[in-house]
């Protein structure tokens, strides 16, 4: 049960009297007392000997082994200690329910931890970047600019419909005029190759056939084995190979100099293939393909420091200890320390003092189409936030 501290022996004693435990397991009653980071949480269970319980409970004691949390407490402990910071932008259109984003944060948390940095992400509603809003709410607009201009980094990350892609096109091309670490995921991916097409080689109209059916320039197409009259079981999803077409770029070295990979997919739509050669040749570099050759999966911006963009959703396979490469790429190259990082390995070892990686605290500003900032009071993950518009923004 949570509480501010330990509980006594005679407080669990009464509790199993009240709470059909019987007395002699008293040891069942688990006391999980408020922790700097969530990530103390397995080593109070360890240290009240919890496994222990359900292991005998289970008839499974003859089986049990000492737990092995070394690198586990070694992160854990290091993350309290954590002050240089990296800011990274979230441009997205969800960002007053930011739970639907929560897969990304946690692989921008574990990226940041892996790099020794205390993260802060600025929530930039992706409409309050857009002309529409400059004319309507001003100061709005304002703010989301003043946030994106201030970040480190800027992330795009997926999405369905066309609200707020103008927005995160006018992300994408800051990004890249700016030389600002970039990464686009999925519609992401697919806004940067909108963005390249318009600024670069001069399409004005280049568009999703998802956003303009009747454009003369689409640089994203629907699938062509779907279906646009039946919406359900008609996603590409799931793991699925992606082969380096170009072994020295980021994306290749971040992966540790692999051949290919295998991410996980959710999507309909994908980079038209009938336009990769006009778009390679203005200086994108489609690196990364489905074993067909004709599916992009990876770009990248060769001349930028990090400007990547990619169809699958790498924040699905990131957990503690083994972030997501590409997220790392992103974090470093937010840190200045890339280059490092993809010479020599593993960034726990070069920018840290070799005692392991630690899921810091965060300091999390939330940023809502209303203008509105909301900044948690103690720093932690482990609270809840409140927009007053009764939508909660839950970080755990």
């Amino acid at each position: 049960m949570p509480t501010l501290f330990a509980l006594d022996e005679n407080v669990k004693t009464k509790l199993s009297q009240f709470c059909h435990v019987p007395v002699r397991k008293a040891e069942n009653i688990v006391t999980l007392y408020d922790v700097p980071n969530i990530w103390h949480i397995p080593l109070l269970l360890r240290d009240q000997k919890a496994h222990e319980a359900i292991l005998k409970e289970l008839n499974l004691a003859s089986v049990a082994r000492k737990p092995d949390l070394g690198e586990w407490t070694a992160r854990t402990k290091i993350c309290d200690v954590l002050h240089d910071t990296v800011k990274i932008a979230m441009v997205g259109k969800y960002t007053g329910l930011s739970d639907s984003y929560l897969s990304v944060l946690k692989a921008l948390l574990h990226a940041s931890v892996a790099c020794h940095r205390k993260l802060i992400v600025e929530w930039v509603a992706a409409g309050d970047l857009e002309d529409s809003t400059a004319k309507e709410a001003p100061d709005v607009y304002k703010a989301a600019w003043e946030l994106l201009k201030g970040a480190d980094g800027i992330l795009v990350p997926g999405g369905f419909g066309d609200r707020g892609v103008q927005g995160k096109i006018f992300a994408a091309k800051y990004a890249r005029e700016n030389k600002v670490p970039f990464l686009g995921i999925c519609l992401g991916m697919q806004i940067a190759v909108i963005e390249f097409a318009r600024s670069v080689l001069g399409l004005c109209d280049a568009n999703s056939t998802e956003f303009d059916p009747e454009t003369s320039n689409p640089c994203v197409i629907f699938m062509p084995e779907g279906s646009k009259t039946h919406m359900g079981g008609t996603m590409r999803l799931g793991s699925r190979r992606t082969y380096f077409k170009v072994t020295d770029c980021k994306s290749a070295k971040l992966y540790g100099n692999a051949s290919y990979v295998d991410e996980r997919h959710r999507h309909r739509y994908e980079v038209n293939p009938d336009m990769v050669s006009q778009l390679e040749n203005a200086g994108l570099s489609f690196v990364g393909r489905d074993e067909s050759g004709r599916r992009m999966e990876i770009v990248e911006l060769p001349s930028h420091p990090y400007f990547v963009g990619v169809q699958f959703h790498p924040e699905f396979k990131s957990w503690p200890g083994k972030p997501s490469a590409l997220f790392l790429g992103l974090i470093a190259a937010s840190c200045g320390h890339l280059e490092t990082m993809v010479k020599y390995g593993h960034p726990s070892s070069l920018l840290t003092n070799g005692n392991g990686l630690s899921n810091g605290k965060a300091t999390v500003k939330v940023h809502h189409q209303n203008g509105n900032t909301i900044k948690s009071s103690n720093g932690s993950l482990n609270v809840v936030y409140s927009n007053g518009n009764g939508n909660g923004v839950h970080y755990y």
